[in-house]
């Protein structure tokens, strides 16, 4: 018996709140304050962001003097 290559099944995007589908790219770049790789997840369609990561709170957050990554949060009971 000889082996069919596995076909990969294309999914369907998953629905925008407004009933699209979605046409999104994953841009990376170098936040230039801090240092930090952000993560934008962009509707290509529109140019929106849709998601970031760090969030521009936390990259603000970074960029102050005063920042240390301890006192964003604490687990320490």
């Amino acid at each position: 018996m000889i082996a069919q290559p596995v076909q990969p099944v294309a999914e369907p995007a998953a629905p925008t709140p407004k009933g699209q589908n979605a046409d999104l790219r994953l841009v990376i770049e170098e936040d230039e304050a801090t240092g930090a790789f952000v993560y934008k997840t962009l509707d290509r369609r529109t140019g929106e962001i849709v998601q970031q990561l760090p969030r521009e709170s936390v990259l603000r957050a970074m960029s102050s003097e005063d920042y240390n990554p301890g006192l964003v949060v604490d687990t320490r009971d």
